[in-house]
């Protein structure tokens, strides 16, 4: 590949080209995030580049998408609460503000976050946090990265529709 995956996220997972990617899910590509400072971080991506907003995609679609987030959610608070005991929650949340694609973000929350920032939004963490090369995305993360990607798998079998 000749150009930066990072530069189109979307079309790197289409062309199975994004390494971040953990599962193709119905609505789109559960990824894993470039930073890790809130391990098991991790992003939702429709697949398609051309749709912005929520509101762009047919019901049937919108439906699909927030139903991979949620399956993203769950697996992100599966995993993260199996590694870290101090695992509080996870925030979801669709913003779009920076990005002009649908993408969706899954953010684990813990009981060692420091105190001024544990209750409020994860964007108010300093930029350092975001760029610090300690909090990058590696091979530290492996471990978290594949058991979300198997709560994936699970959760995948799980709703999956009983043969008839």
């Amino acid at each position: 590949m000749d150009h930066d995956w990072r530069t189109d996220r979307i079309g790197s997972a289409l062309a199975g080209e994004n390494p971040s990617v953990l599962r193709r899910l119905d609505a789109g590509f559960a990824v894993i995030g470039d930073t890790q400072f809130l391990p098991g971080y991790s992003v939702l991506l429709a697949d398609d580049p051309g749709v912005g907003r929520l509101s762009e995609l047919p019901r049937d679609r919108r439906r699909a998408f927030l139903a991979d987030m949620d399956r993203l959610g769950e697996a992100v608070e599966l995993a993260c609460r199996r590694s870290d005991p101090a695992f509080r929650r996870v925030n979801l949340e669709i913003l779009g503000n920076t990005d002009g694609f649908l993408h969706a973000h899954v953010w684990p929350r813990y009981e060692w976050e420091p105190a001024e920032l544990v209750g409020l939004p994860v964007w108010l963490y300093s930029r350092e946090h975001w760029s610090d090369p300690r909090h990058a995305l590696g091979p530290a993360h492996d471990g978290l990265r594949a058991a979300i990607g198997e709560e994936l798998d699970a959760l995948a079998r799980r709703d999956a529709p009983a043969a008839s």
